[in-house]
């Protein structure tokens, strides 16, 4: 490993400054990180669809990155393993896709509905990788914004940043943060391997995953309570007191007042279940999180300004990703997409061309979003790309899910980035460097994911293997099937008070007197749609990093990210095992 000095990497994240002479886009780099790519790429679908929900792989691709070159040569060091981990970070995006592949299907499956919209090896590798690359080019210029002028938390970047200063790192403070991060990794990983032991021997034991709160209605099946997960609990440090008690407040709303008005005003039909909830719930969800995110971007359209100026005035970053390319790239990418769902997918190229210009708002709101609290809206805001196809094209289930492929393929690539710069940011890495690793990684992703996914079809078929975002996918399409009036009226009147406290929380928290009083309106949009579990166990860890940084300051500093991010990267990094365990049929149930 190098001999570089370590730095302390603060809540916010602090600047890193790369040493003359060290060495970032290096031909060992390059093909390490296509074999992370396709390793992460081919495990991610069997992860993703196993566990319903995609866990933090930028922590595990820098690992793998430190192990493939880490132990082998003296000279590697930390910005080499932040290409790696970009590369690692893209593909795990490009194959959290799968959900909606899956999706796809399951609608096809129906044979009532009499469409078939499954792709082919080919078509999902053309797909994915046009309107992944797409999603890079559409963020790169707001990293100046994002991660440099509004510094936001971007946790699961900080956390794989820390883990990339901790392998690479030498002296007293640093081998203690290293301590601190690996003796967190361990109790994370053993509570996992504790919780799941009964699916390495038979008769093993396995403690609970979740702890309920009996005094809320209908708590089983909302899964109101306490989640006993690491990797929620050090998220929540990271992301801060405010917005995880913002995120406790709306998921109070969601998931321990909304089920029984629901219930009561017969909404719900007998033998529901906690996604028939969420169909409702994600309507004033998302009219929370977009109103809030535009609002924001509208107040500080200056600071907007000025970054643009920033990117195409002589003060530019020569190392940064050059804009022209940007000018260049999207609308080749566009009009590539635009000719692939025509010619294979039947989309007239209108429907496309509108996909693609209402995702570039709908990504800024996921930016933010994912900035805030570590959690991508992928699937919201696809749901509402879904909505509004819906509304143009009513009863064309086949549009309403095209479309929202652009703009989950958009989303997902685009917070992948963001937070790779984030971690590069810290460390000192070239963005530029950054973005063509990603770029890279995406079509190496996508063959990965193309050549994987058919192998585990049947099993979707079957019924074994599948996500509750896919089911939410699947659901919302058969209500739009009916056009957008076989929604419950009571969603639209939620969407329209929810969007107006979107607007007025975020225009009242610019003043900074306030803004301490006032959830946000970000955090309540999420954690109406985060499991509420995942979210009361994340506002334990915002009060336990709370009170560490006002008892110790100094400490909190030294250790709090550290920690967290071993928590973060233990259940991470196992989470990731156990499904190739599964994968290879070495686990019971």
């Amino acid at each position: 490993m190098s001999s570089s000095n370590s730095s302390t990497v603060g809540i916010g994240g602090v600047v890193g400054v790369k040493p003359a002479g060290a060495r970032e886009l290096t031909l060992r780099a390059v093909l390490v990180s296509i074999v992370v790519a396709a390793i992460i790429a081919s495990s991610y679908p069997y992860v993703v669809l196993k566990l319903g929900f995609g866990p933090n792989i930028s922590v595990v691709s820098a690992f793998l990155g430190f192990l493939a070159l880490g132990l082998v040569f003296r000279n590697f060091n930390r910005w080499e393993n932040n290409l790696i981990e970009t590369a690692g970070t893209a593909a795990g995006q490009t194959a959290f896709l799968c959900t909606l592949m899956v999706a796809f299907d399951l609608l096809s499956f129906d044979e009532a509905l009499g469409i078939d919209i499954s792709l082919s090896p080919l078509q999902s590798f053309i797909w994915l990788s046009l309107a992944g690359c797409l999603g890079v080019l559409l963020a790169v210029p707001m990293r100046q914004h994002y991660v440099v002028d509004e510094k936001l938390p971007f946790p699961d970047g900080i956390a794989a940043a820390q883990t990339m200063i901790v392998l690479d790192s030498r002296g007293p403070q640093a081998r203690l943060s290293a301590l601190a991060m690996v003796l967190a990794a361990l109790v994370s990983a053993a509570r996992f391997v504790a919780a799941n032991l009964h699916r390495l021997f038979e008769g093993g034991k396995s403690i609970a995953e979740e702890v309920h709160f009996s005094f809320v209605p209908h708590f089983q099946k909302v899964g109101a309570g306490l989640e006993l997960g690491w990797l929620s609990l050090g998220s929540g440090m990271i992301v801060g007191l405010r917005v995880t008690l913002s995120m406790i407040v709306g998921g109070i709303l969601a998931w321990c007042i909304t089920p029984s008005y629901l219930v009561e005003h017969a909404i719900l039909k007998e033998g529901w279940k906690r996604n028939d909830v969420l169909l409702w719930v994600m309507w004033p969800a998302t009219g929370m999180l977009t109103a809030g995110g535009l609002t924001a971007l509208f107040l500080k359209w200056k600071v907007l300004r000025r970054t643009f100026q920033q990117l195409t005035g002589p003060t530019s970053d020569a190392r940064d990703f050059p804009l022209r390319w940007v000018a260049i790239g999207v609308p080749v990418l566009a009009v590539g997409l635009i000719a692939f769902q025509h010619y294979s997918l039947g989309q007239a190229w209108w429907q496309t061309a509108l996909a693609i210009v209402l995702s570039l708002p709908l990504m800024l709101v996921g930016l933010r979003v994912l900035g805030e609290t570590n959690w991508g809206p992928i699937s919201a805001l696809s749901n509402l790309m879904q909505g509004v196809f819906g509304m143009i094209k009513p009863g064309d289930i086949s549009a309403n899910m095209v479309a929202s492929g652009v703009t989950g393929s958009v989303c997902a690539e685009s917070e992948g980035l963001m937070q790779d710069y984030k971690a590069g940011h810290i460390l000192g890495t070239t963005p530029r460097y950054l973005t063509y690793i990603q770029l890279m990684a995406i079509p190496v992703g996508a063959l990965a994911v193309s050549l994987i996914y058919p192998l585990l079809r049947p099993e979707v078929q079957a019924g074994t293997l599948t996500s509750p975002i896919s089911k939410k996918w699947e659901g919302f399409a058969k209500i739009l099937a009916g056009g957008v009036e076989a929604v419950p009226q009571s969603a639209f009147v939620a969407l329209i008070v929810f969007t107006l406290l979107g607007i007025l929380l975020t225009v009242l928290e610019q003043k900074a007197e306030l803004r301490r009083l006032l959830p946000s309106p970000t955090g309540m949009g999420i954690g109406m749609l985060v499991p509420f579990s995942v979210v009361a166990t994340m506002a334990l860890g915002g009060i336990v990093g709370e009170i560490w940084q006002r008892s110790s300051p100094q400490t909190a500093e030294k250790y709090l990210i550290p920690l967290a991010s071993g928590f973060i990267a233990g259940e991470a990094l196992l989470g990731t095992v156990f499904a190739g365990l599964a994968a290879a049929g070495l686990l019971h149930g």
